[in-house]
C-alpha cells in the first residue's frame, strides 16, 4: 500500500502531529523527479508526501497543449504503479492553486476522485490546496466551505491558506511585509467556517512570515511560535486542544531552530520546492561543464554520447535530490517513521 488510502492518510497526518514531526512535501515535474523523492523517503526510511503545483501540472501536461489536469492525472496513475517498489507510504497532493484556476484544477480532479469513490475505489489524490490568500479571507473561507464539503465526500483532506505567504510561487505573489502573521482572529474566523473536523479534514497554512523561494537565513523574520497563539485562542474558545493541523510554506533557508519550534507548535507538513530544484540540477551543471567537450559537438567533432545520454547525468540529479529529500527527514524528524 504505497499509496496511502484516505485511511492510511489520516492516520499518517495523526502520528506526525502526536509524535512532533512532519513530513516533507516534495514537489515533483516529471517522473524522475518523483522518482528522486520517493527514493529519499525509501532511504530515510520515512512516509512522506509528493506534491504537484499547477505550474508542475501545466509542464507533466507537455509544452503543446500545457493541460494541467492531464499532467498531473497521469503522473499520479504513474506513481500509483511505481510506488509499489519502495518500502514507504507517500500521500499525492496538489499544491497552490490560486481562484483563477481552479476550474482549471482543483475542480476537475475532484470530479476524478469522486466517480472513483462512486465506483468503490480510493480517491487518485489524497489531499488538494486551495490557495485563497490573494483573496478577502471572507471570499477564501466561502470557497473553501464549497471545497471542503466535496472534498470531504470524496475522502480527501482540503489544504487552506487563508493569509499571505511571501514572494512568488506559480504567478501567485506577495510582498514581504507585516501581512505575513495570520491573528488568532483569522484563525477563529477560519474554524467558524470550516470547523473542526465535523466537516471535514482539512490542513491549515497559516502565515508566521514564511516567503517562497530564495532567501538567505535573516532575510525573513519567522515567527513559529505563532502558530502556538493561534492554537491557543482557537482552543480558549472551543475547547479543543491543538486544533489546527499546521503547514510549513516557504520553508527554504529556515534554521533547525525555526523548522524545530514549528514542529513543536503543530506542523506536520512542510514543503520543499526550491532546495530539491536546486538539488537536481547542481550535478547536472557539474556534468556539462566537467564534460563539454563531449556534451556538445564542438569545432566539428561529434561528442560522445555517454557524457549527453540523458540517463548519465540524470542519475547524478536523481543522487543527489534523493540526499536532499533524506536530509528533509531528518530535519523534521520524520526519518524511521514509516507504517510498518
Amino acid at each position: 500500500m504505497p499509496i496511502a488510502t484516505p485511511e492510511v492518510y489520516n492516520e499518517m497526518l495523526d502520528r506526525a502531529k502526536a509524535g512532533k514531526f512532519a513530513y516533507p512535501a516534495i514537489n515533483v515535474t516529471s517522473t524522475q523527479t518523483l522518482h528522486a523523492a520517493l527514493r529519499g523517503f525509501a532511504e530515510a526510511e520515512s512516509d512522506g508526501i509528493v506534491q504537484i503545483s499547477t505550474g508542475g501540472a501545466e509542464f507533466l501536461g507537455g509544452q503543446y497543449a500545457k493541460e494541467m489536469v492531464t499532467g498531473s492525472v497521469a503522473l499520479a496513475e504513474f506513481a500509483h504503479i511505481v510506488a509499489e517498489k519502495y518500502p514507504v507510504t507517500v500521500a499525492l497532493h496538489t499544491d497552490h492553486c490560486p481562484k483563477d484556476k481552479l476550474d482549471g484544477y482543483v475542480r476537475p480532479l475532484l470530479a476524478v476522485s469522486e466517480e472513483r469513490v462512486k465506483a468503490g475505489g480510493n480517491p487518485l489524490f489524497q489531499s488538494h490546496m486551495w490557495d485563497g490568500s490573494a483573496e478577502t479571507l471572507a471570499d477564501n473561507l466561502a470557497i473553501a466551505q464549497e471545497l471542503l464539503a466535496r472534498a470531504a465526500a470524496a475522502k480527501i483532506i482540503l489544504e487552506v491558506e487563508i493569509t499571505p505567504t511571501g514572494g512568488e510561487e506559480d504567478g501567485v505573489s506577495h510582498e514581504i511585509n507585516d501581512s505575513l502573521y495570520t491573528t488568532v482572529d483569522d484563525a477563529i474566523r477560519t474554524v467558524e467556517a470550516l470547523g473542526l473536523g465535523e466537516k471535514g479534514r482539512y490542513l491549515l497554512a497559516a502565515s508566521f512570515g514564511n516567503v517562497h523561494g530564495v532567501y538567505k537565513p535573516g532575510n525573513v523574520v519567522l515567527r513559529p511560535e505563532l502558530l502556538k497563539e493561534l492554537s491557543d485562542g482557537v482552543a480558549a474558545k472551543y475547547g479543543k486542544v491543538s486544533p489546527f493541523d499546521f503547514v510549513f510554506h516557504g520553508g527554504s533557508g529556515s534554521t533547525e531552530q525555526e523548522i524545530a519550534t514549528a514542529l513543536e507548535n503543530g506542523v506536520v507538513k512542510m514543503n520543499l520546492d526550491t532546495d530539491t530544484q536546486y538539488a537536481f540540477t547542481r550535478p547536472v551543471a557539474d556534468h556539462m561543464f566537467r564534460n563539454y567537450d563531449g556534451v556538445l559537438k564542438v569545432d566539428g567533432e561529434v561528442g560522445s554520447k555517454k557524457t549527453y545520454d540523458p540517463r548519465t547525468w540524470g542519475k547524478l540529479a536523481e543522487a543527489s535530490m534523493a540526499a536532499r529529500v533524506t536530509e528533509a527527514c531528518a530535519n523534521l524528524r520524520s526519518t524511521g517513521t514509516k507504517i510498518k
